[in-house]
């Protein structure tokens, strides 16, 4: 089970570059592809999707090329969008049941997988209700639940938490790990702590390109020394945000507390601290991007 992404590359129209030259391997666990918002995440999922074609490379499933041929990897996939849409008048089990009939999944298997898939992702007391009553977080499981009913070997979920509120996002972040195990879950994100606890590798990408990737392990060691910690006062917290890439300012009796990420230390006396994944991520963004 392999996941091989060579060279890839998006123009869209208007000669506007989404990604460039993007290659990464990737096996079973969870890969977190992490960046800011228009970073080209979004696109990237909906060409593993096989939804959006690349403009240029190749992406390959166990060695087969999936964009002439896309049909043997449709058939070992699931996808939650980011924008995912329900049918309000169904219920769960009705919205299941059709999308199990639209995904080709044999009447009987479907039968037996849906309330187990319900069971998974705890909405077993709400199957009868309507979606249109279903919460964020209670749409976002329904939304796992159709993008396993096929058992799929590559899972993909693109932006998974955004308007969850934190219980939920926990819950979320819980379900991802445990679907893991013999498959490949791929996960969007620009939340850092969403990748914390279920992240085995991370692919950090900016302006269409990647610009690290590796264990959560490797990514902090890559950042050793280059996180500070400092109290200034106020009217010199500007010239830091200037200058150094921030992750925390606060304000207390003595100063400003600040955290950021630099090359040298930004001001006499500043502390080093052992960088957090933020951190990693913060350092990377500021690091040039290879040409």
């Amino acid at each position: 089970m392999r996941l091989s992404i060579r060279s890839v590359g998006k123009l869209y129209q208007g000669r506007v570059r989404a990604l460039d030259d993007f290659s990464l391997e990737v096996g079973p666990g969870v890969l977190g592809l992490l960046g800011p918002n228009g970073a080209g995440k979004s696109t990237l999922m909906r060409i593993l999707a096989t939804i959006t074609r690349p403009s240029e490379g190749h992406v390959t499933w166990d060695g087969h090329d999936v964009v002439p041929r896309p049909d043997p990897l449709r058939a070992v996939l699931g996808y939650l969008p980011q924008d995912f849409g329900v049918y309000p008048h169904l219920n769960a089990v009705e919205f299941l049941s059709y999308l199990a009939a639209v995904k080709r999944v044999p009447r009987a298997v479907a039968r037996k997988r849906i309330p187990s898939l319900l069971a998974l992702v705890n909405l077993t007391e709400a199957q009868k209700r309507p979606l249109g009553g279903y919460s964020g977080g209670m749409r976002q499981r329904i939304g796992i639940a159709q993008a396993l009913l096929n058992d799929p070997q590559l899972l993909i979920v693109d932006e998974p938490t955004v308007g969850l509120d934190p219980e939920e996002r926990v819950r979320f972040r819980t379900l991802l790990s445990e679907l893991a195990g013999e498959r490949i879950v791929v996960l969007s994100t620009h939340i850092v702590s969403d990748l914390e606890s279920t992240a085995t590798q991370i692919a950090l990408i900016d302006h269409g390109r990647l610009l690290t990737a590796g264990t959560p392990e490797a990514l902090l060691a890559r950042a050793e020394g280059r996180v500070w910690e400092c109290v200034v006062p106020s009217e010199r917290l500007p010239a830091l945000q200037a200058a150094h890439r921030v992750s925390q300012a606060i304000r207390r009796a003595d100063g400003v507390h600040v955290r950021l990420v630099g090359d040298e230390p930004p001001v006499p006396g500043a502390r080093a601290a052992a960088p957090t994944l933020e951190d990693a991520y913060l350092a990377a963004i500021a690091s040039p991007v290879p040409a």
